[in-house]
């Protein structure tokens, strides 16, 4: 209904009231519990920015606020969903592995940020949903984009449900959450943050992440989440490889501070020791 109101200040009124609304109702039937912590901090405008641990993150956040969201386009029940409300706002889908669609989305983050009146995108850098213990490499995209970002840190208690989605059906992974005892959860909205003059958006997403995964008592790790579903690229495993192999090939330093020992290959062992005895001898004579 409300994707066939006009454009306007009135659509995104009605549609402000109508989200937060289905989907606090939705989550009265997966029995969650989410304490949301700094309201004063809230996002108004600009790009929120979280960790990811299932697909009902956008629903908890949605429940305390209004999001235009940006991620993945998937099939299925949750993309019958996904389609449904891009009728109401202007949400953001697309495919990862389409290039072209992936350097179009910047284009239209730029739009999106540049108007105050829309309501904040939001973003999970990430990714990938990861396992509730740890905040993995956050994607730069985000970060480039040179507005406000809002970070929030969204952390579940799983001794009543565990909300991580690793690899069950959406359909079978919202049963799961149906029949837990509860879905309980903290959400801390954290102060915005701008870019440094001198700090690159590589810089920008670390410091960010280090903050969400600080606040939320998790991990803070360099490693790529996407690694967990599909192979690395060719000259990541390069790159790697080159690295472990001048670690194996560089010589070790000698224990003995009063000798230095040159690089000796196809040495004996007796030989070197008599060598090492006979510098100890002429180094005391000297």
């Amino acid at each position: 209904v409300v994707g066939m109101l006009p454009d306007g200040p009135t659509k995104r009124k009605v549609n402000a009231r109508i989200s937060i609304f289905c989907f606090d109702f939705v989550a009265g039937s997966l029995s969650l519990f989410a304490t949301f912590h700094n309201p004063e901090n809230k996002p108004q405008s600009g790009i929120t920015v979280a960790n990811h641990t299932s697909p009902i993150d956008s629903m908890i956040l949605s429940t305390d606020n209004v999001y235009d969201m940006v991620g993945q386009l998937h099939g299925g029940i949750l993309g019958y969903f996904m389609t449904l409300m891009s009728h109401s706002s202007a949400h953001i889908w697309f495919e990862r592995n389409n290039d072209k669609e992936r350097s179009d989305v910047t284009r239209r983050l730029k739009e999106h940020t540049s108007d105050p009146e829309l309501p904040p995108i939001l973003i999970f850098p990430e990714g990938v949903c990861v396992n509730n213990t740890s905040v993995v490499r956050f994607k730069k995209g985000a970060f480039e984009i040179g507005c406000v970002i809002y970070p929030v840190a969204i952390r579940f208690d799983p001794r009543f449900g565990d909300a991580y989605w690793w690899q069950d059906a959406f359909f079978f992974y919202i049963l799961y959450m149906m029949t837990s005892w509860a879905i309980v959860c903290d959400v801390w909205y954290l102060p915005p943050v701008t870019r440094g003059p001198d700090e690159t958006s590589i810089e920008f997403a670390k410091r960010v992440k280090s903050t969400i995964a600080e606040q939320g008592g998790m991990c803070d790790v360099s490693i790529d989440g996407l690694l967990k579903i599909k192979p690395p690229k060719a000259d990541l495993k390069s790159m790697y490889q080159l690295e472990f192999a001048k670690h194996c090939s560089t010589p070790k330093k000698p224990h003995s501070h009063s000798v230095s020992q040159p690089t000796v290959p196809n040495f004996n062992l007796i030989d070197l020791r008599m060598e090492t005895i006979s510098d100890n001898n002429d180094h005391l004579v000297a």
